[in-house]
């Protein structure tokens, strides 16, 4: 290769990767959430969580949402282990602030309403906390692309994104890997000021129903030293669901 077409070949991969990078930033995360759009959703969810000491127990949910992102509602209800079967949250997404939540307890025969002081705390002794189970409007965050990184082989852009003083969040800042091929959210790192508290991967990505959709979560905690993995069983997007079953009365009577 002679020296002319050597500059040619490298000054093209240098105006490439200017564009990929000159991307604007939000964009990008609303593509990602155009991709995985639907109108409901359902899955049965295996979680194991592992504790600092390696003890492993075993829970199972089933997961249903209805409703466009940034609006939809969902109903997240354990079926396993006996104790925590029953245990259901109803999340109620919103475009301009945080969700309102509420958890209703069998055992006890009442709801409760997540207040937002608690919405840092793991929920049901999983290392998702409360506010790890709502929906990230693109309307309640700033955006900054920092670079472009490799996650388990391929590039990604990585995005520094902050909460606007509408959204609460227990988190200062967080950064998110999503793949330029597919625009898929492959990792997210939540922060405290300038100290991890979670990360959460997305791997076993497959193509259901024309969304390319992880079909398991992990969620590291990295205050307890402790991490959650959830496997995504009979994953189902846009059946048949109704509104009235989104709401607390629904949340009562277990459908």
């Amino acid at each position: 290769m002679n020296r002319t077409l050597q500059f040619v070949v490298l000054l093209a991969g240098i105006l490439t990767c200017g564009r990929s990078i000159a991307q604007d930033p939000r964009s990008i995360v609303e593509e990602a959430q155009k991709r995985a759009t639907s109108m409901s959703q359902r899955y049965e969810g295996t979680l194991q969580v592992i504790d600092e000491k390696t003890k492993v127990t075993i829970k199972r949910w089933q997961y249903d949402r209805i409703g466009s992102h940034g609006m939809s509602k969902s109903v997240l209800r354990f079926v396993a282990p006996a104790e925590v079967k029953g245990v259901a949250l109803l999340v109620v997404n919103h475009p301009d602030r945080s969700s309102d939540q509420w958890m209703w307890t069998p055992a006890i025969a009442r709801e409760r309403r997540i207040a937002m002081q608690d919405r840092s705390g793991r929920f049901l002794g999983t290392d998702f906390s409360f506010e790890d189970l709502e929906e990230r409007d693109t309307s309640q965050f700033s955006y900054k692309l920092l670079a472009q990184e490799q996650i388990d082989g391929a590039m990604c852009w990585k995005i520094e994104t902050r909460p606007k003083q509408t959204k609460v969040s227990q988190y200062t800042y967080s950064m998110v890997w999503i793949r330029q091929d597919n625009y898929v959210l492959v990792q997210i790192e939540n922060y405290g000021k300038a100290k991890l508290v979670r990360r959460g991967k997305y791997s076993d990505i497959q193509r259901v129903q024309n969304i390319w959709t992880p079909q398991t979560i992990e969620m590291f905690d990295a205050v307890r030293n402790s991490r959650t993995v959830l496997k995504l069983e009979k994953l189902q997007y846009n059946i048949p669901m109704k509104d009235e079953d989104f709401t607390l009365q629904a949340l009562q009577r277990g459908n």
